[in-house]
């Protein structure tokens, strides 16, 4: 998240290997849900966590806000083959109504002997050495009972990869450096990525057809970003669209400035890229420094009123 220490990024990238596509549907020390918010019980995030790791563990996890601002914390044990469920309008606390932010739940250290009534203490809150032959997993949604939809929130699977000596009571925005589970950006040599983000709009702003793409990283894309926008006919036309936020940006693309009225049903393809920084270590080769651009994970949420539902769809990349 930001702008990391080399040392540590250095670490993470030589350890990563090669680029690796989404990951849904594993167990592993932790994992992201990366578009959080909620407007009370009738419209709210929902997590459903579940533990194989074969221990009782603590489970900490930290609410950021879409510049990775740390806003509350909390932790749960999980006895094992434990399912929790975990309604954010329930657990965030007062003064978050509307704010849209990301969820990171992590893994705490235990033994075979960790208990329910110790497993949340602070002295649990590190990072636990060595692999998982289990792990914790999840799924979660946006519930909307008023409007009687059940939209699918990606959750993005782990490996979780935090900074030497991080303290999942205290994670702020240098802690996080990668997800498995997500797209990592690499620099040098290396191919870049490109994302495919799908979008289906119409005539009437923030009525009817709407998309919105959520665009999420432990890097910092904000600024505006040059791109080829394509319509379902293979025409192709280059535009800008902006990234407001540092690490959760939730765009429409009905307002990208040039947009042809025509283009309705298409795709927007976006190559981040990971620029090398000043202060480069001479012993390292920028092919190795894998993680500089960060993890980036992005999927579309399309409103379609002839479904009577919202739709995720993900982000496709190579």
């Amino acid at each position: 998240m930001k702008k990391f220490a080399m040392a540590a990024v250095a670490a993470a990238a030589l350890s990563a290997g090669v680029a690796q596509a989404y990951t849904v549907g594993t167990f592993s020390n932790g994992f992201v849900v990366p578009n959080v918010i909620h407007n009370g019980d009738t419209d709210t995030t929902a997590v459903g966590i579940i533990n194989q790791t074969g221990n009782v563990v603590p489970v900490f996890w930290t609410f950021f806000d879409s510049n990775s601002n740390h806003v509350t914390d909390g932790c749960f044990p999980l006895t094992n083959k434990d399912y929790e469920p975990f309604i954010w309008s329930q657990q965030s606390g007062t003064g978050l109504a509307g704010t849209r932010g990301y969820l990171v739940f992590a893994v705490g250290a235990n033994t075979a002997s960790t208990t329910a009534a110790g497993a949340c203490a602070v002295g649990n809150a590190v990072v636990p050495v060595g692999g998982f032959t289990g792990g914790i997993g999840a799924n979660a949604f946006q519930v909307n009972t008023t409007a009687q939809d059940v939209a699918f929130v990606p959750v993005i699977d782990g490996t979780l990869t935090f900074a030497s000596g991080s303290d999942l009571t205290t994670l702020g925005p240098l802690n996080l450096l990668s997800v498995a589970g997500a797209r990592a950006v690499p620099v040098g040599p290396s191919v870049v990525p490109a994302f495919s983000m799908r979008y289906a709009v119409d005539a009437a702003l923030n009525a009817g057809l709407e998309t919105r793409i959520v665009v999420w990283s432990t890097g910092d894309h904000r600024g505006t970003h040059t791109v080829n926008m394509y319509d379902s006919a293979q025409n192709r036309k280059s535009v800008n669209f902006a990234l407001a936020e540092a690490e959760l940006s939730f765009f429409n693309p009905e307002t990208i400035p040039g947009r042809p009225a025509n283009f309705t049903d298409g795709f927007i393809e976006w190559s981040p890229v990971a620029a090398l920084p000043a202060d480069l270590p001479a012993a390292a080769a920028p092919g190795a420094l894998f993680n500089l651009g960060g993890s980036v994970f992005t999927y579309s949420l399309i409103s379609a009123p002839a479904f009577g539902a919202v739709q995720s769809v993900l982000g496709s990349h190579n």
